[in-house]
């Protein structure tokens, strides 16, 4: 498992104003908050039930059984105390540390640089 950033697992208040910086709409910042959460939350579970599965096996004794079942509360402990994904997303964010792009809005740049060109092209 990766080294992650201490990032606080409490509630903490925000100026609204930062999330609107790079999107320009407090709702995209939003949207874009949640698809990466998600993303996390996934990357998170796939690593969680790979620690676990390493546990799995047809012939074990009782003893092996209670030793084991002993670790994977202990993984599963350490997975509960991590930060929640949307905490993760969002310190992400606020760092710089998320890439975003809107597909929607560069085709309708593209469009109006296309238009320009064209009206470019026909007033010469």
């Amino acid at each position: 498992m990766e080294e992650k950033k201490k990032i606080i697992n409490t509630t903490i208040t925000r100026n609204t104003a930062d999330f609107s910086n790079q999107t320009g709409n407090i709702y995209e910042t939003v949207a874009m908050l949640t698809k990466r959460a998600n993303q996390i939350a996934a990357e998170e579970k796939k690593e969680l039930h790979s620690r676990i599965d390493d546990f799995r096996s047809n012939n074990d004794s009782a003893d092996e059984m209670m030793f084991e079942n002993r670790e994977q509360i202990e993984i599963v402990r350490r997975y509960e105390q991590m930060p929640k994904p949307t905490l993760e997303a969002t310190e992400e964010y606020l760092e710089g540390g998320t890439y975003y792009r809107n597909p929607a809005k560069e085709d309708k740049q593209d469009a109006k640089f296309e238009a320009m060109e064209d009206e470019v092209i026909n007033a010469n």
